[in-house]
This record gives C-alpha cells, sequence and structure tokens, in this order.
C-alpha cells in the first residue's frame, strides 16, 4: 500500500519515443504521475489537455508531468501531436506499474466487468517520496485540482 511521505515504486517505461524514462532519473523535481486509462478517448483528453495548458505554472513550481497508461508508444505519439501535448506520456503495455501504484482495478461499465485503469494520480516530492494521492476529481476539474495542492503546500 503507498503511504503518504513514503518512498513510491520506482519505473522504468518507454516513453511516447520508444526512449526509456526511469522515475529516479527526476530526484530534486516534484513528479505529478497521473494514471489514465487510454490515449484519444474524450476524458482522457480533457484531462492532457488541461494539464497542456497549465504548464506553466507547474514549471514554475518544479513540477514534471508523466502521463500513464497501457497503450503503445505509437498510441501515445498519436495522441502527444494531435492534442499538442508537452510533456511526456509512458507506455505501460504489461500494466505492471499501473499494479505496483495500486490503479489497475476490476471495473463495471454497462453492465460489464473488465481489468483497467483507475484514473488516479500521485505527486512525488523531490525526494521521491509520495506528497499526495489525487483520486476524487473530474477530469475537467483535475488540473486545478493539482495546482491548489501545490500552492497550499508552497504557501506552508
Amino acid at each position: 500500500m503507498l503511504e503518504i511521505g513514503k518512498p513510491t515504486p520506482q519505473f522504468t517505461l518507454q516513453d511516447q519515443n520508444g526512449v526509456v524514462v526511469a522515475l529516479d532519473s527526476f530526484k530534486g523535481k516534484k513528479v505529478l504521475i497521473y494514471f489514465y486509462p487510454r490515449a484519444s478517448t474524450p476524458g482522457c483528453t480533457v484531462q492532457a489537455c488541461a494539464l497542456r495548458d497549465t504548464k506553466s505554472e507547474l514549471d514554475a513550481l518544479n513540477v514534471v508531468v508523466l502521463g500513464i497508461s497501457p497503450d503503445t508508444p505509437k498510441k501515445l505519439t498519436n495522441f502527444i501531436n494531435k492534442q499538442e501535448l508537452n510533456f511526456t506520456l509512458l507506455s505501460d503495455e504489461d500494466h505492471a506499474t499501473c499494479e505496483a501504484y495500486n490503479v489497475w482495478q476490476l471495473k463495471k461499465f454497462m453492465g460489464r466487468e473488465n481489468m483497467g485503469v483507475v484514473r488516479t494520480s500521485f505527486l512525488i516530492d523531490e525526494n521521491g517520496n509520495l506528497a499526495h494521492i489525487f483520486n476524487k476529481f473530474k477530469t475537467k476539474d483535475h488540473h486545478q485540482v493539482v495546482l491548489d495542492v501545490l500552492n497550499d503546500q508552497n504557501s506552508e
């Protein structure tokens, strides 16, 4: 179970360009990892575009954004190009990272059950410890919920 103040599970995944990205390469920065079900779907697009549009605010707060889904790198590239996203998307095709963060769960939709990503975000501090879990938000408000928490942390 993930605990606030404790180290988060490490991972190494391919980004949209097939380049290997390791979480521990971001030490010294805050990292917002947001898990989403599938690229180019309506909710995921709204969420990604809002993060795109607040990137300068996130940069000013020393935050790197990493989106993770079970999509292939090719699908991620298409999503980035179509939506002009300005942050890294990572491919977790075997959903091992999703499982490590406990977001790969049984979901029910229209009477059917299947395993999939439960939309959740994690804020990791500069030392690699979990600072906040975001699991109650609407896709259109996700970016503002994240900014509010970051601004509250900065004012403490």
